[in-house]
């Protein structure tokens, strides 16, 4: 789960395709001073408050506070409301390659609908579908997210073993040519050589390691979780690290980069683009006929398609469940109405319904609604995009309190002393706050001033709303205390 959570087999094409080689040193150090780090917060966190529901929530609460969690929690909950509109209409383009190897979503049509509005429906029986074999129980959710999990381990090794065969039958040459030690600092594109431009670079890196909080709503469902669950975050974390800068490098096995500079190649569809190559070069390698290489390299690219649509599908199906299940398991129930707190099967049922029916009329409206209704939902993306990992920093920062709580008991540990726990939550903070940083000014640094206020109002605007529902909830609290109060005072008299 945490594997299909995390870990975007289509970052390393992207990744080589922008920077080349140069891209690897970016993401060892976005895996060092970002992702294993928080990682291993994360494993202390979940073995400390392994039966606790509530995720990322409880673990900020019982560390800083619940206001401060509430703050941080809704705002990473409302970001993957957005990322579930985004990519319940994006996933048809995955569909579109794994069935015939190429995207002609903008051709097909339902009942003489426009291929939005036909993308639209399509969209909103995907949700549905999700959604009701989600509500069936987190045991067919572990069964699909680990269906994706070893699509996307089998395409890893698709990509391993067919590198290595190249490498070996074409007598070592790279087809990107490593020259010097510099070969590894600096691009090959021409459109990345600025500070700023590496800048927005490191940037993609460190938020490819995003979604390993995801998985902290699961503590409490793992067996034997106070040794499993670090172990598996552990394990997972520096497999996906190692993973990402290996991959990049065997791009360059059998893509020369200029001939990605070729018309009608943009970061959309670059992975489906190299994996061809990886089969045509393997064709060519191994003496087949140019055909019969163009055949093998389409069935890569189509096979990339399926794999991409398995683990999309798992990551789907996890998001589904996990962040609604964190938010409302542990949240104070008076936040919420009655009805969406009801758990069954240990799934909040009601609540994924609601969820499925805001995602739905979200994507109803953006299909339907016309050019106003489209660039309503790219501000909701702009202000979503930072408020999806600002939570990394609530969480890295709460860190700090957890680690100088002596009452909090905990079992695993990785970071021995207060010090280096400390350290570590500075140096996250600091990484996650630069990206954001850097992501709210980038616009207006192009003269795009109009999504830098979007992006900064996006946070804002998600703090307001968490500390209105939360004062209702203090005065709700507040009441209910008064009441029992007077309530004791005329049983007693």
């Amino acid at each position: 789960m945490i594997f299909t959570s995390v870990f975007g087999f289509a970052n390393m094409p992207r990744s080589f395709y922008l920077m080349g080689y140069g891209a690897i040193p970016w993401y060892i150090i976005s895996s060092i001073t970002f992702f294993i780090p928080f990682a291993f917060m994360m494993a202390e966190y979940g073995a400390a408050f392994k039966d606790e529901k509530g995720g990322i929530y409880s673990w900020m609460s019982n560390s800083k506070g619940p206001k401060f969690a509430f703050i941080g929690t809704l705002m990473w909950y409302a970001s993957y409301i957005i990322w579930m509109v985004n990519v319940g209409s994006g996933i048809w383009v995955v569909v579109s390659n794994a069935l015939f190897g190429k995207d002609l979503t903008h051709t097909w049509s339902l009942f003489g609908l426009s291929s939005t509005e036909t993308i639209g429906i399509l969209a909103i029986l995907w949700i549905g579908f999700v959604t009701f074999i989600s509500t069936k129980g987190l045991d067919k959710i572990k069964k699909i997210t680990s269906v994706g999990g070893t699509a996307v381990a089998l395409l890893n090794l698709v990509l391993l073993f067919g590198g290595i065969s190249i490498l070996i039958k074409n007598g070592g040459r790279l087809a990107q040519p490593l020259s010097s030690v510099n070969d590894f600092i600096t691009s090959p594109n021409p459109d990345y050589q600025s500070p700023l431009s590496v800048l927005s670079f490191i940037v993609f890196a460190i938020f490819a390691f995003g979604g390993t909080e995801v998985a902290g709503g699961l503590v409490n469902e793992t067996e034997d979780a106070e040794k499993n669950f670090p172990k598996g975050l552990t394990f997972a974390a520096i497999i996906i690290a190692i993973g990402y800068a290996i991959g990049i490098f065997f791009m360059g096995i059998f893509t020369n980069f200029s001939s990605l500079n070729g018309e009608g190649v943009h970061i959309s569809n670059v992975a489906y683009m190299i994996m061809n190559n990886l089969g045509f070069e393997f064709g060519q390698a191994f003496g087949f006929s140019h055909e019969v290489s163009i055949s093998i390299g389409n069935w890569v690219a189509r096979y990339v398609g399926i794999s991409m649509l398995l683990a999309l599908t798992g990551a789907f199906f996890t998001l589904t469940y996990s962040p609604l299940s964190q938010i409302i398991g542990g949240t104070p129930k008076e936040l919420w109405p009655k009805k969406i707190t009801k758990m069954e099967d240990g799934i909040p049922k009601y609540g994924m319904f609601i969820q499925a029916i805001i995602v739905i009329t979200m994507i109803f409206l953006v299909s339907f609604g016309g050019d106003a209704a489209s660039e309503f939902f790219e501000k909701l993306v702009i202000m979503t995009n930072v408020a999806m990992t600002l939570p990394y920093m609530f969480v890295a920062w709460a860190f700090i309190d957890f680690k100088k709580n002596k009452n909090i008991k905990k079992p695993f540990v990785i970071y021995k002393s207060e010090k280096s726990g400390i350290i570590a939550a500075i140096v996250v903070t600091f990484t996650v706050g630069f990206a954001n940083f850097f992501t709210i000014i980038e616009p207006a640094l192009h003269g795009n001033l109009s999504n830098t206020i979007w992006s900064i109002a996006g946070p804002l605007f998600f703090t307001i709303v968490a500390l209105i529902m939360y004062r209702n909830y203090e005065i709700k609290i507040g009441l209910k205390n008064k009441l029992s109060i007077k309530s004791q005072q005329v049983h007693n008299k």
